[in-house]
């Protein structure tokens, strides 16, 4: 079948999945007021694929059908160029503001099927259900979420690498048909607009008895009974795209997901009861690194798009001539263009890995994974500096219509903008730092990848370090200065 339709994405959609919303069952995600728009938001961008100018760019064409580029096995630097170009476009289409788009769980499916072997390793029908799973999802362009992190009622649980049987989810029982799981998981955005949930490990399973239960990776359709999803507020509002650019169109509801009894088939399941074999899946598949891949021409397009607000919201009140704020917004240019920089680095050092493919080089994304969560909050800091007041002076669509019209166009306009185009471009910068939807957009990437202390230990670890270390050893003993480090 190959790329799909928006409508035949939105079709697929109006099932019977159980979808929680403000106390309230959801009948139809596609109609309901807190969810439709996203969907159709995502719709619109699955019909881009069957556009002639952008087709070549962000699908490829194997044996007469045409897929998207995110499932494309990347066998040459090339290819990894061709699968970051089709990235960066895909977050064109929202700025960034839609970060779940469904080339991120694609670029995971893509490198755990071309890397089967390694699950192989526990049983070789795990490599062939992750095969057959790579080719379903890619032939039927479905959309994917997915859920990590069991959830936690103790601290010092979490500590000890244990999860607590009360609410973290496990595997209760086995049957012939395939593995019973029961319990919760967090968070999955976009679970009540996909097709399927991705149920992998991320958390360190200690390799102990106590922790089988919870060793899995496995993936089903999000309407299989026995799911249930429960959703934060929704934060679009109903408001027009003049008062909420943003929150009116990409709102990608994050969920989480119970599961009640729920019978996973053994075709479905990817990996069962060994827990370092878990811990390793996503590095030594490369996974990672292809998904670090699609991140970063996310984060480009979404640092890109602050610049242009930055420099819209100066020149409407013709602060671009300030000295002060030239060096504000040159700020945030150095972070888009950071982002650019590594992501060029990573592309044009790609190299073949064990598995036969090519991967982006690690160490140039993993530093934009670690940067980003703290450069997205000082990108906001910016915004609200720059335009203070001006984000709260902000009336709404209607009142350029009604009794006070006349006020409004007088009092509203700024140097360079009539004042309905100036109120447009600061409700934009309103809905980007200081509502919810902008506060939501800064708490994710924060943690997009996981607590930075951990990540940051993890880069750590990953780091080189001995090579730098032996330049200082080279240098105490120049000249017979010193002996040298001599490490006890």
């Amino acid at each position: 079948m190959g790329i799909r339709t928006g409508a035949a994405y939105l079709e697929g959609l109006q099932d019977d999945r159980e979808v929680w919303i403000g106390g309230e069952r959801v009948k139809d995600v596609t109609t309901h007021p807190g969810l439709n728009r996203g969907a159709k938001t995502l719709a619109s961008f699955l019909d881009k694929q069957f556009d002639p100018d952008l087709q070549d760019r962000i699908t490829y064409e194997e044996n007469g059908e045409r897929f998207a580029m995110s499932f494309l096995m990347p066998r040459s630097k090339e290819d990894i160029q061709r699968r970051g170009t089709a990235f960066y476009e895909w977050a064109t289409w929202s700025n960034g503001m839609f970060g779940r788009t469904p080339d991120y769980k694609n670029a995971s499916v893509m490198a755990f099927a071309g890397a089967a072997d390694f699950l192989a390793a526990d049983k070789p029908e795990y490599a062939q259900n992750m095969r057959r799973y790579y080719d379903e999802v890619r032939k039927g362009d479905k959309v994917l979420t997915h859920t990590l992190v069991n959830p936690q009622i103790s601290y010092r649980l979490a500590q000890e690498g244990k999860f607590s049987p009360k609410v973290a989810l496990q595997v209760v029982k086995e049957t012939d048909a395939g593995i019973v799981v029961n319990g919760a998981r967090l968070l999955a955005t976009l679970g009540p607009h996909a097709d399927e949930i991705e149920v992998f490990p991320s958390t360190l399973l200690k390799a102990n008895e106590e922790n089988l239960p919870f060793a899995f990776a496995f993936a089903m359709p999000i309407n299989t009974p026995g799911i249930r999803l429960i959703c934060r507020d929704t934060y679009d509002e109903g408001k027009s795209h003049f008062d909420a650019p943003l929150s009116s169109r990409f709102e990608e509801m994050d969920a989480v997901v119970i599961f009640d009894h729920v019978l996973v088939p053994w075709e479905r399941v990817f990996m069962y009861r060994d827990p370092l074999l878990c811990n390793r899946a996503f590095a030594e598949t490369n996974a990672v690194v292809h998904m670090m891949h699609q991140v970063a021409c996310g984060k480009l397009a979404k640092a890109e798009f602050l610049v242009g607000l930055l420099c819209a919201m100066a020149r409407a009140t013709g602060k671009d001539n300030d000295m002060t704020v030239k060096g504000q917004i040159a700020e945030a240019m150095w972070m888009a263009e950071s982002v650019r920089a590594f992501l060029y680095s990573a592309e044009h050092k790609a190299h073949e890995d064990q598995w036969g493919l090519y991967i982006p080089e690690r160490r140039p994304l993993d530093t934009s994974r670690n940067l980003f969560p703290k450069m997205y909050p000082r990108l906001l800091e910016i915004v609200q500096m720059l335009g203070s007041s001006s984000l709260m002076a902000t009336p709404c669509e209607v009142d350029f219509s009604n009794a006070i019209a006349g006020d409004v166009e007088q009092y509203f306009q700024v140097a360079n903008l009539a004042s309905q185009d100036r109120v447009a471009l600061f409700r934009l910068a309103q809905d980007v730092a200081v509502s919810g939807f902008g506060s939501r957009q800064s708490l994710y990437e924060r943690f997009f990848f996981g607590p930075p202390n951990l990540m940051a230990a993890v880069y750590f670890d990953l780091y080189n370090r001995d090579e730098m270390i032996e330049r200082v050893d080279e240098l105490l003993k120049r000249d017979g200065a010193a002996q040298g480090l001599q490490w006890l």
